[in-house]
């Protein structure tokens, strides 16, 4: 990847007043923002996130919306979601209409609609999804890489641990909800998904090709101000692709940027090519480097081996493989602990948690798992906070010691399992993979 040297001093950036900036520490509190922020919010309320789940939590929140809707027609509620995803059911469930039919189902129950759109970011939800993020409510953004569903609400006994920033400022928000309304719902490609009568997926195909282009050379638009002292800076950043991706941009220049520390958090182990190039170049420098990722029973794809085997369960462990590789690989640095790997696990519950923290000045918050997936195919989005004095240390720290509570750290990549220690189903499984060489294409799509 090409870059200019000062990509991220070249970024134009909002000031934030720092008590303005609010970190969350756990879904549930989380969940109750959300709902608060829904029955508070006078003006707008603007949604954009992978899914709206057809159940409890998602139940929930959606009917909070539409009693908002209601009680205040005048409210512009505008959701967009996965094209994709909104139409079908889980992985391995029954075919069915998926989320869609609970937008279709409220629409014809309620006299002021709720409009959730479908975002088609490639022709096939395989090769490409909506990954943006940002919950916003009048001038307040509340921030996490967390779809809307029982597990990342934590509705139910087990919760999907993720990050959660709220921040309040008009720019930034408004500047976010234009990118909704401008860059998506006004494009062809866009289209309703509370109605029964939609265009199929095939008929759109022209359509998708012009919206990927146009995403790829859109970004969020916004008159910059002057950084005065004693607030932070925010730059909200979206990108698509491989090539002038601002987003990849900025975060390939944090690592190079680094001086004395890197902390990474990634809940699929499968960085791409120029950012773990960049993680080699930090260490050689001295900078210290921490990536705390979640075990492969944290990881969403987990399927307890008591349990009957589906081929979307080798998703853990094919990650593990790649995490072993990197521990093998850097077995001096993690015993001078220049590198320190650390595992996240809470009982049966998993790991969402993405982004990176540099020097405590810089922080990264956004939905992009840090992967070859994200890197080339996902739309996705981010919050750059610049902090020069420091003036969110303490939240920074804060959250990263909630973080750092469950977690353990590898000391050698001899305490990871290797193959032969992996249940048959998923032995069988990955080395037929590793036999047809489809490892090395499954990387990029991951």
């Amino acid at each position: 990847m090409v870059l200019a040297k000062n990509v991220i001093d070249g970024l134009k950036a909002v000031p934030v007043d720092p008590k303005d900036f609010k970190t969350l520490y756990s879904a549930k509190e989380f969940k109750a923002q959300l709902l608060e922020l829904i029955k508070t919010a006078k003006k707008r309320i603007y949604i954009a996130a992978l899914y709206l789940e057809d159940d409890e939590a998602g139940r929930e929140v959606f009917g909070e919306i539409y009693k908002a809707k209601q009680a205040n027609p005048d409210l512009d509620v505008q959701i967009c979601v996965d094209w994709h995803r909104a139409q079908r059911g889980l992985i391995g469930a029954e075919s069915s209409d998926g989320n869609a039919a609970m937008y279709t189902g409220m629409a014809e129950t309620h006299s002021h609609t709720v409009p959730v759109y479908g975002v088609p970011v490639r022709g096939k939800e395989v090769f490409g999804v909506l990954h943006l993020k940002g919950f916003i409510f009048d001038d307040t953004i509340l921030y996490s890489g967390a779809s809307i569903n029982n597990i990342y609400l934590h509705q139910k006994e087990r919760y999907r641990f993720d990050r959660y920033h709220q921040i309040t400022n008009s720019v930034i928000a408004n500047a976010m909800a234009d990118y909704i309304s401008s860059a998506l719902i006004n494009n062809p490609a866009v289209n309703s998904l509370t109605v029964h009568d939609r265009p199929s997926t095939k008929s759109l195909k022209s359509a998708i090709r012009q919206l990927r282009a146009t995403l790829a050379v859109t970004n969020y638009k916004f008159t910059p101000e002057k950084i005065e002292e004693g607030n932070v800076a925010i730059t909200p950043i979206v990108g698509v692709g491989k090539r002038r991706n601002l987003l990849n941009m900025a975060i390939i220049q944090l690592l190079q940027d680094a001086k004395e520390e890197i902390q990474i958090c990634t809940p699929y182990f499968n960085f791409p090519k120029s950012v773990a190039r960049e993680l080699k170049k930090a260490l050689k420098r001295g900078v210290k480097v921490s990536v705390i990722v979640g075990d492969k029973t944290a990881n969403d794809f987990f399927i307890d081996p008591e349990e009957e085997f589906k081929t979307v369960g080798g998703l853990p462990y094919l990650y593990e493989m790649n995490l072993r590789r990197f521990l093998k690989a850097n077995e001096a640095n993690i015993a001078s602990r220049k590198l320190d790997i650390l595992l996240w696990q809470d009982e049966g519950n998993s790991y969402h948690l993405k982004g990176m923290w540099v020097d405590k000045k810089n922080m990264l918050i956004t939905g992009s798992n840090l992967n070859p997936r994200a890197w080339k195919l996902d739309l996705e989005n981010a919050l750059l906070v610049r902090d020069p004095e420091a003036l969110l240390e303490s939240q920074f720290q804060q959250e990263f010691d909630n973080i750092m509570k469950d977690t353990q750290r590898i000391g050698s990549y001899k305490h990871i399992e290797k193959i032969e220690d992996y249940p048959e189903p998923v032995q069988k499984l990955l080395r037929k993979i590793t036999r047809v060489k489809a490892d090395r294409v499954l990387k990029q799509l991951l």
